[in-house]
């Protein structure tokens, strides 16, 4: 197999592995909590709620930075 090949199904791999775990997580903690961040604090959800949240928002936020930032020459 190339790495083309590869590639593609180790992403989908690792992606569907976080999916299980979070819906594993979600199913065990249904506990309500709240978030408190910078003063503020949310209403009260659920845990599993919340960390889907946070790894949507840091697989957004990660997609734009690599679109964003510039990309760094290895020459020395």
């Amino acid at each position: 197999m190339t790495a083309a090949k590869i590639i593609p199904t180790l992403v989908a791999t690792i992606a569907a592995m976080w999916i299980m775990a979070i819906a594993i997580l979600s199913v065990q903690n249904a506990t309500l909590v709240s978030l408190k961040f910078l003063g503020l604090q949310s209403i009260q959800l659920p845990v599993g709620l919340i960390l889907a949240g946070s790894v949507g928002v840091g697989a957004i936020g990660g997609a734009i930075a690599i679109v964003v930032l510039p990309k760094r020459s290895n020459r020395a």
